[in-house]
């Protein structure tokens, strides 16, 4: 939302808006000339020409409530967005249920190595453009793709990549064909002369690209066009790399960033760089260049001589994947605070985040961040801590940092995870 907030800003259009709290977002878009309230209330509302909601606001907001009953036109943030993202002719979506922030942001730095000066919308701060957005001055127009309530669906995309499809959302969708129709229908969104590339290990994403428009270009470990072979890491758990396409070494990787899943996403990076006709150079030195985002895999400091790292990982598959990045580095013991994130989420996969949860040294559960939910009582993370051997549950977020400053030491790893406020934590032990 302070993305769009910001590139309408830019484009000269007056903006108002609201957030439940006050924060970097909300200061940058007042230094910018928005007008920003704190809480949402009718008041808020004077006389806009359009009111745009994030899917997180519900039809009782009442500020929604009284832009509607006031006749004022209102869409939601999706539609926004593919109303700017169809006024560019190189429009690239990245979708997927893990890995769009990641994937985006290597993405961007592809194009900025490539001179070709792209506008920007990605879910985390990136250094290369300082922030979560930039404006562009070309047809380049990149964005991560959410799949939440189906508002990819609602974007122009000419060049798309499908990361993985797996069960999320389970407050919205059905079930896991419902989010398969969902990719399929986004897959189909591609022009017969665009680009769509997709991981071809996954089933659930094969099955989303039998019958489209274009034909889609495929990457992975063991299938595709594009594959990942010869992997090794070094002792901070970086990954080199080779990709063949076909049978042919077209290229060798060395990664600022840890894990098997973004030496996937590098290869999904890779293969639609070269099918959008970017250099093998840009390409290659925009993906070495990428060293992160903020909240992904963030090395955050020390606390007796400990690495701090903080990963924004909220879903079991997110959880196993960094897990097994941290396994890469030299260490002693692995802390991990675990905040889960959303009720419904925790519920609907509590045998799945139970099993990946307990294979961390040692496990700290804190409550759930409840984000757009309320708590009906059927689901808590003391319930979770209660069913992996050797978890303790800690509310309180002082008490976890006088802990942790008092059990981790030197040589070990201490994770702080989620996609809430568990972040703060490492401010409070960090040396």
């Amino acid at each position: 939302m302070s993305a769009i907030a910001k590139v309408l800003l830019h484009n000269g259009v007056r903006v108002s808006g609201s957030d439940s709290g006050e924060g970097k977002a909300t200061e940058e878009l007042k230094s910018l000339g928005a007008t920003v309230f704190c809480g949402h209330s009718e008041d808020n509302i004077k006389n806009p020409d359009l009111v745009v909601y994030t899917a997180a606001i519900k039809d009782d907001n009442p500020e929604l409530k009284k832009a509607r009953d006031m006749g004022i036109k209102t869409v939601a943030r999706s539609k926004m967005l593919g109303t700017i993202m169809k006024e560019y002719k190189k429009a690239i979506s990245v979708a997927g249920t893990h890995g769009k922030t990641t994937t985006t942001s290597m993405m961007t730095y592809v194009l900025m190595k490539a001179n070709l000066d792209p506008t920007v919308m990605v879910g985390g701060e990136l250094d290369i453009i300082d922030g979560n957005f930039k404006i562009g001055d070309s047809e380049y127009f990149l964005t991560e793709s959410c799949e939440y309530c189906r508002s990819f669906l609602d974007f122009f995309p000419t060049v798309g990549i499908i990361l993985n499809v797996e069960e999320d959302h389970l407050d919205y969708y059905r079930d896991l064909d419902d989010i398969k129709d969902a990719f399929t229908d986004f897959a189909n969104l591609i022009p017969k002369d665009g680009v769509l590339v997709a991981l071809a290990d996954s089933q659930n994403v094969s099955d989303c690209i039998k019958n489209t428009k274009v034909t889609p270009i495929t990457y992975g470990f063991e299938k595709g066009d594009y594959r990942a072979k010869n992997i090794t890491f070094d002792d901070f758990g970086y990954p080199t790399f080779d990709i063949y396409k076909n049978d042919e070494k077209v290229e060798t990787l060395t990664l600022s960033v840890v894990g098997r899943h973004n030496v996937l996403n590098a290869t999904g990076v890779y293969a639609a760089s070269i099918a959008m006709g970017i250099s093998k150079d840009a390409i290659k030195e925009g993906i070495e260049a990428f060293s992160g985002t903020k909240r992904r895999f963030e090395k955050k400091g020390k606390c007796n001589g400990a690495l701090i790292i903080d990963d924004y990982a909220h879903h079991p598959t997110e959880i196993a994947a960094t897990f097994d990045s941290v396994k890469k580095i030299k260490h002693n013991t692995v802390w991990c605070v675990f905040q889960p994130h959303t009720y419904t989420r925790t519920k609907a996969l509590f045998d799945d985040f139970s099993k990946v949860l307990s294979k961390v040294d040692r496990m700290i559960l804190t409550d759930i961040y409840a984000a757009r939910e309320k708590d009906t009582g059927e689901v808590s993370s003391k319930m979770l801590s209660d069913s992996i051997d050797g978890s303790i549950y800690i509310k309180d977020f002082s008490e976890i940092a006088d802990f942790l400053k008092k059990n981790a030491s030197k040589g070990d790893i201490i994770i702080t995870m989620g996609a809430g406020n568990v972040v703060d934590i490492c401010d409070m032990i960090k040396e």
